[in-house]
């Protein structure tokens, strides 16, 4: 297959995730995942997962499942089962023992010692480190003592990636070693396991990160041995992305908001379609589209439009496009998601009273912490704690306006938000203020603090009983009774 076009015709495209689960799907995870999930389903491909376990010290069950659940949540279903790579180890050193037999691999018995010596050379050279094994040529080292196989790497030449996203690259074969295949307890290591396992897999297609474009050197010499000693080991196409920094140009670290995928929906309020526009657009664009949804993504998805520069992770434009797909979002989806942000556990009827808020609480809203918050008041017991803010509203003259709004609110007999606003702007009129000294000591008495909802959104959703009940707590509660602070 040729690598200069990014689908061949005719062609079935293969492409796959491979994370380690050594922790949670990260941000970067994500964002390859995603790529490799639209290159699959624009070209309608088959998109594969496998689940690099090799490091059993560092791999969990927990780490697992996070990463399947972070794809699920993200919609980025693969075809067929997870493939798990511990569990093909016998076929990885199959595939040593097949070129050592061929002579594309050799046995080496170099000691730590002697690899730390070599290294101590180069480095008074300021030369870089290729290990040079004294066992390359020679087959009498004994068989019955710790010894890895190392590949039998060209050292003439020069090999050329066509890579999709960094273009032509080549490399001097002089510059890589004889990596070591297996270990010296029998085990493959990752660059032997991955090669096998993609070619097993059918993978045409390897997108991953640019910090990986090294490594397809040195995995382009198994295949080619490989490819010598039996034929049908193809040589995938390579589209190495660029990395995400944050928002400052640097490496991208926890305080640029590099979170797990769990953490944006757990712990930050953030909906799966706004993080997967977000990583979409990490690196990746269509003219001057900045809203894109997954059909759309489908659609317009080409390797093409990856950069070449590293993408910026900006926590501000997350927010921003998460705050759009929350005003989009259907109202009960909302509710139920908003509940789990409460600080206790809502019943039925409250998930209820959330879906009726939504429509004054979404559009001021940039996550499901901050409607959850703004819905605070609607669950709030009697009498109110007052913050600092919302108590200084209802010093001075306040107290008399609390007692006229009472009054007019109490002769309304349609509880409406029209009917409602009536009342309280001739409440304002009567007293000869501006409707914001009538409503911030009201907002103050209804929610206990200083900012909300529309303040007539507030009086229809806690509706007549409620609403005047905390007015009626407000009028009599002595100054400075019930501040939380």
């Amino acid at each position: 297959m040729s690598a200069t076009s990014e689908a061949p015709s005719g062609a079935a495209i293969v492409t796959r995730f491979a994370p380690s689960p050594t922790g949670f799907l990260h941000i970067g995870g994500a964002r390859t995942a995603l790529f490799n999930w639209l290159f699959a389903r624009h070209h309608g491909g088959t998109f594969l997962l496998r689940i690099e376990d090799t490091d059993r010290v560092r791999s969990t069950e927990p780490a697992i499942a996070a990463i399947l659940d972070g794809m699920r949540w993200l919609g980025l279903d693969w075809d067929g089962d997870a493939v798990y790579q511990f569990a093909r180890a016998d076929r990885h050193a199959e595939v040593a023992h097949a070129m050592l037999a061929s002579g594309h691999a050799y046995r080496c018995w170099m000691t730590q010692d002697e690899i730390a010596a070599q290294r101590e050379v180069a480095q008074a050279a300021k030369q870089p480190y290729r290990i040079r094994s004294p066992w390359r040529d020679r087959t009498d080292g004994p068989l019955d003592q710790p010894h890895v196989v190392r590949i039998r790497a060209e050292r003439e030449g020069a090999t050329t990636i066509h890579d999709l996203v960094q273009g032509e690259v080549t490399v001097q074969n002089a510059e890589l070693d004889d990596m070591v295949l297996l270990r010296s307890d029998g085990t493959p290591t990752y660059m032997l396991a991955v090669v096998v396992d993609d070619r097993d897999m059918g993978v045409t297609h390897v997108i991953r990160g640019d910090d990986h474009l090294n490594n397809a050197f040195r995995q382009l010499t198994i295949i080619r041995a490989m490819a010598a000693i039996e034929g049908g080991w193809p040589e995938p196409v390579y589209a190495h992305i660029p990395l995400i920094h944050g928002a400052d140009g640097a490496k991208l670290s926890k305080r640029h908001g590099a979170l797990g995928v769990d953490s944006y929906r757990d712990e930050l309020g953030v909906l799966p379609e706004a993080l997967f526009n977000h990583l979409l657009r990490l690196g990746w664009g269509h003219g001057d589209a900045e809203i894109i949804d997954r059909e759309q993504a489908i659609e317009w998805f080409t390797l093409e439009g990856v950069g070449k520069s590293p993408s910026r992770f900006d926590l501000k434009k997350l927010d921003s496009l998460n705050g759009h797909y929350i005003r989009a979002a259907d109202d009960a989806r909302l509710a139920r998601l908003a509940a789990g942000f409460l600080p206790f556990e809502a019943r039925a009827d409250q998930v209820d009273l959330l879906q009726r808020s939504m429509p004054a609480l979404k559009p001021r809203a940039a996550n499901l912490l901050e409607i959850a918050d703004g819905a605070g008041f609607l669950f709030r017991t009697r009498p109110l704690e007052m913050d600092a803010d919302a108590q200084a509203l209802l010093e001075g003259p306040a107290r008399g306006l609390l007692a006229q709004l009472h009054t007019a609110l109490d002769a309304v007999a349609d509880w409406n938000t029209e009917a409602l606003e009536h009342a309280v702007r001739q409440v304002a009129e009567a007293a000869g203020v501006k409707l914001g000294a009538v409503a911030q000591p009201l907002r103050a008495a209804l929610t206990g603090r200083r900012t909300s909802p529309g303040i007539f959104d507030v009086l229809a959703l806690l509706g007549r009983e409620e609403s005047l009940g905390r007015i009626a707590d407000r009028m009599t509660a002595s100054p400075g009774d019930d501040t939380d602070g």
